[in-house]
Parts: C-alpha cells; sequence; structure tokens
C-alpha cells in the first residue's frame, strides 16, 4: 500500500491538475496525509527534507502557496511554533493533525510543561492522525471518501504491525536495560508505547550546546541501569552522546529520524520507513542484533 514515500512540491504542479490542494507543515506529515489520500489529492510540504521544523523561517513563497491551498495541515502540539503568523488573515481550512492524541508534556528545561511535540513518533498515535485525515479528506472531497476510509484502514494496519514487532523484540530485554536514551527528548510518545524508559541529553534542540551538567546526568542513567546503547538524531551533533559512549561503554546504537524524512534514495524516503528503521535500530542496538 505505501508509496514511494516522494513529497510533490510546488515543480509538481502539473498544468491541468485540478485535484484539491493539501499543504502540510513538514515532510512527515506530508508523507502521512500522501498514504490517506491516494491520488485523489494533491500534497505538498512547506517544509523540505532536512529542514529544522521547529524555528522555520517562512518565505513569501510560503505564504502564496498556503493561500492558493484548500487545505492546510499542521502538527500541533507547538511543534511549528512560527505557524499562527503564518496562517494569520489566510481564508483556508486549517486540521491539527494531532488532535485527540494523549498528550505528553516536556518534563524541564525551559519549555517544562509545555505539550511534547513529536507525537508522530509512536505508530499507535499516527493512527489517530490517520482517522483525523480520513475524515478531513472526506470534507474536502466527499466523492472519494471511500477510498480515503479504505487507504487509512490499510495504512493503520501497516503502522500496527510496526507496533506490535518493536514491543515483542523488545520484551526479552531484562527490565533495567528497557531505556531509550537519545540527544534530544523527542522520543517520549514511542518510549511510553513500546514500554520503555527515556533518558535525553536536552529535552528541545536548541542553539546552545549541551551542558556539563546534562551530560553527565545521562551518564549516570546510563552507568545506573547498565543501558547498552545510546542514540542520537540525524539532525543533531552526536558528540555530546559520544561523550556518554566514552564514559561508560556503552555502545553508539545509531543515529534516529525524527523531524524530516530522506531525499527518495535515503535511508528513510517515507514515515513508514522511518519509524520502520529506527525501531529496528532501537532494537539491535539494545539487543545486541547489530553486532
Amino acid at each position: 500500500m505505501e508509496r514511494s514515500g516522494r513529497i510533490r512540491g510546488s515543480d509538481a504542479n502539473a498544468a491541468g491538475d485540478e485535484r484539491p490542494v493539501v499543504l502540510t507543515t513538514f515532510t512527515v506529515l506530508a508523507d502521512i496525509a500522501e498514504q490517506v489520500a491516494g491520488e485523489h489529492l494533491r500534497v505538498e510540504s512547506i517544509t523540505k527534507v532536512g529542514a529544522e521544523i521547529h524555528g522555520y523561517e517562512p518565505t513569501p513563497g510560503d505564504i502564496r502557496k498556503a493561500a492558493d491551498a484548500d487545505l492546510i495541515l499542521d502538527n500541533g502540539l507547538d511543534l511549528e511554533l512560527w505557524f499562527a503568523r503564518f496562517v494569520e488573515g489566510l481564508d483556508v481550512s486549517r486540521v491539527v493533525a494531532s488532535e485527540g492524541i494523549e498528550v505528553m508534556e516536556i518534563a524541564e528545561d525551559a519549555y517544562s510543561g509545555r505539550p511534547n511535540p513529536h507525537a508522530w513518533m509512536s505508530p499507535l498515535n499516527v493512527q489517530i492522525y490517520v482517522d483525523n485525515l480520513v475524515d478531513a479528506f472526506a470534507d474536502l472531497d466527499p466523492a472519494h471518501a471511500e477510498d480515503f476510509q479504505q487507504n487509512g484502514e490499510a495504512y493503520r494496519a501497516e503502522l500496527q504491525e510496526v507496533q506490535d514487532v518493536l514491543v515483542a523484540e523488545l520484551s526479552v530485554l531484562p527490565e533495567n536495560e528497557r531505556a531509550l536514551v537519545t540527544c534530544e527528548g523527542a522520543f517520549s510518545y514511542l518510549a511510553r508505547d513500546a514500554g520503555l524508559t527515556e533518558q535525553y541529553i536536552w529535552a528541545v534542540n536548541a542553539e546552545q550546546q549541551a551542558t556539563p551538567q546534562q551530560i553527565a546526568s545521562t551518564i549516570e542513567f546510563v552507568e545506573e541501569r547498565g543501558v547498552p546503547a545510546v542514540f542520537c538524531e540525524s539532525t543533531v551533533s552526536d558528540k555530546p552522546m559520544r561523550q556518554v559512549v566514552e564514559a561508560t561503554g556503552a555502545r553508539f546504537g545509531g543515529t534516529l529520524y525524527v523531524d524530516s524524512l530522506s531525499e527518495p534514495g535515503g535511508p528513510v524516503p517515507s514515515y513508514l520507513e522511518l519509524i520502520r528503521y529506527d525501531a529496528e535500530t532501537i532494537v539491535a542496538g539494545l539487543t545486541g542484533a547489530g553486532g
């Protein structure tokens, strides 16, 4: 059922294409939307592959694209802090894809108490995203409502399979080793739904470097629990986590993807490939199956 994972941009706005246009804020959400939309809607992403979504600065071209869209999708949960200003004054319908999930809060730093925005990092949450998109697309294009429903059901089944395999493969670990240690606190939902204890160096990606106190706290956690492997995200430097590895002897389990898909030829050109890749990397790192 999964498609190629490519994100259609303005270059794909072929002459005579009269399909309704759905504009999303980032590539992960665009791909999820494409799985539900099939060929009936044209889905575009404001941000490009590899972009840092948290502090994105919209361009005049983005504003024009948004004004011409039939529907705008955003993640919500304060992910797109620039978004309210971006859509101000636009007469375009908007849907928040994360509506209805069980929200987790950021536990520390300057963002303490605010919602953790990375809800799509749980395959269970994305099934809620899918339900929201099925309803939104049926309202936008009622003639194809049944197709959207069928696409959504097929995609939900694939997401559930990722979840079930992840939980089953982690079940072999002793309790103390069921921990996910990363650079950013972007995996709270995945960790919760997979039965892992989460630890991170910093809560939210920021301009400053990791502090000695943050690194020391992570080292202490890894040593106390005997965590076998630690990880970092593709959009930040892994140097702080390499310090944790050097101090504890834990393996560097690999690079995880969160905020952006890769190019079509890369390791995670679609959301389903992203979440499978991360799940497999986490399992291999923690169980030692990756060597």
